[in-house]
């Protein structure tokens, strides 16, 4: 049978080996991912506004219900690393509850969520407009699903995995693991946001940059509220809003970037 033990009975290089792993498997990989994708649009002719990075694109076109299923598969796997920090906290002795990611205070985590989502949004809108007007961003088309009866949920699910596979990762697990083996708070908090802000560079400089920004105050919440689940509440409607939000007004009003 398999041992159960306090994290802090585990040799440090098990540890270490296990978040490695762990954002191999997740968002490390797509930061590497996000590199490579980067320098192509450096060395693609043409500025880097007058390329685009789509985030919510057809899987199948012209086969809507193929299309649909590769959408919920892709949504679904994508959880699969949050399902394994779930397993590997567990096995610590501890659970998600650890890192604040229940519904013991659901209020608390909407209620901030929502105020957290409303003072980021704006100003994150503000940067991306100036980012790509100044040639330090892709364009970005959060979605270009076809005008079928899922498009909205999808976008909707796809919104929800985002900020439940970061915030839990990213942050939560990430520090934990990372205070575990000795990290200072300021190193652990420039490598969660590094981090988060590497697997938005395939956006451009300006995705680096505005992510790494909200990384460092994403961390510093949740050192100050104990909880991922403010953090979650705010991703995912900062997602939804610039998913749904495109799908309604790309081609409609001048501001609004578009291909």
């Amino acid at each position: 049978m398999a041992d159960i033990y306090p994290q802090e009975a585990v040799p440090r290089r098990i540890t270490r080996s296990e978040t490695v792993l762990v954002l191999a498997l997740s968002l490390g990989a797509s930061g590497v991912s996000a590199l490579i994708s980067f320098v192509g649009s450096l060395t693609k002719p043409g500025g880097l506004k007058d390329q685009a990075a789509t985030l919510n694109g057809s899987y199948a076109p012209g086969r809507p219900w193929l299309d649909l299923a590769w959408q919920l598969f892709g949504i679904t796997t994508a959880l699969v690393p949050v399902a394994l920090v779930a397993h590997l906290l567990i096995r610590e002795g501890a659970n998600l509850r650890a890192i604040g990611f229940d519904r013991t205070r659901p209020g608390f985590d909407l209620g901030r969520g929502t105020l957290l989502a409303a003072g980021i949004g704006s100003a994150g809108l503000a940067f991306y407009l100036v980012a790509r007007a100044t040639g330090f961003n892709l364009t970005v088309v959060p979605e270009s699903l076809p005008d079928v009866w899922w498009k909205f949920p999808v976008l909707i699910l796809s919104a929800l995995q985002n900020s439940v596979l970061e915030e839990v990762i990213v942050v939560g697990y990430l520090l934990r693991r990372l205070g575990q083996l000795g990290w200072t708070p300021m190193a652990a908090l420039v490598a969660s946001s590094v981090l988060r802000g590497s697997y938005h560079l395939y956006q451009g400089i300006g995705g680096f940059i505005g992510n790494l920004v909200m990384g460092v105050v994403f961390v510093l919440l949740y050192r100050r509220w104990g909880r991922v689940g403010p953090l979650v509440v705010a991703h995912a409607l900062l997602d939804i809003g610039a998913f749904v939000g495109y799908a309604l007004l790309a081609g409609k009003v001048d501001w609004l970037p578009t291909p």
